[in-house]
C-alpha cells in the first residue's frame, strides 16, 4: 500500500507481506506502482547503505537542484525514526515535517522527492538503512540543515545527547541555510 503523507509528494510504502512456515516475502519496490501513485517515474541510479549505533542522529540531508535527488529509504536491519522536512522555499509546507518509524521487520519505506531534507535517529545498535536514489553522488551539491534546529522542533524523542558527525552538528539552521541561498526549488515542484 502506497500512501501520501501530510507533506505533498512524500509517500510511505507498506508492503504486503506473504508469510508461511519458512518466514516471509514481500516486494520492497515496484517502479510501476510507485510511479502510478506519485505521478512521476523514479529511476534508481545509485544505492547506498549506512549503519549506525543506537542514538545516532544523521541529517538533515538533501541535494541542491539541479541535479536534485529523490530517495527511497528503507531500514534493512534494526529500527529507526525517519524524518522528512520540506526544504523548498516558497512552498506552502516549507519547514514542515513527517516522521515514520521504520524497521527491518515491517519493510516500510519512505519516498522522499527532490527538494526535501531527510534525517533519522537509530533506535537500535547496528541499524542499517538503504537509500535507493535517483541521481549519482555529485560533490558539492549536498545540503545540510541542523536536525536539532529549535525552530524546526523535530520530535526526535531524545533522552540524551545523540551521536552526530561534526558536519551534522555544525550544519546551519533552516533559516540560516535559506538566508545563505543554500536551499533550491526543484525544477518541477512535486
Amino acid at each position: 500500500m502506497i500512501t501520501e503523507t501530510a507533506l505533498p509528494s512524500v509517500f510511505v510504502i507498506d508492503p504486503e507481506r506473504h508469510r508461511d512456515d519458512r518466514g516471509a516475502f514481500f516486494e520492497s519496490f515496484r517502479a510501476d506502482a510507485l510511479g502510478r501513485e506519485t505521478g512521476r517515474p523514479f529511476e534508481v541510479r545509485q544505492i547506498n547503505y549506512s549503519t549506525s549505533r543506537r542514538n545516532t542522529l544523521r541529517g538533515l540531508h538533501g541535494v541542491a537542484c539541479p541535479p536534485g535527488q529523490a530517495k527511497l529509504v528503507t531500514c534493512v536491519r534494526g529500527e529507526l525514526l525517519d524524518v522528512v522536512v520540506d526544504l523548498r522555499p516558497g512552498s506552502a509546507t516549507f519547514g514542515a515535517h513527517v516522521r515514520n518509524r521504520l524497521d527491518a521487520r515491517n519493510g516500510r519505506a519512505v519516498f522522499v522527492p527532490e527538494g526535501f531534507g531527510h534525517g533519522f535517529l537509530a533506535l537500535a545498535d547496528d541499524t542499517c538503512i538503504s537509500y535507493a536514489v535517483s541521481t549519482t553522488y555529485v560533490p558539492g551539491t549536498q545540503i545540510h540543515v541542523n536536525a536539532l534546529d529549535p525552530a524546526l522542533a523535530l520530535p526526535w524523542g531524545l533522552t540524551g545527547s545523540p551521536v552526530r558527525s561534526a558536519l551534522d552538528a555544525g550544519a546551519p539552521t533552516l533559516l540560516e541555510a535559506l538566508d545563505a541561498g543554500l536551499l533550491t526549488v526543484p525544477l518541477e515542484q512535486p
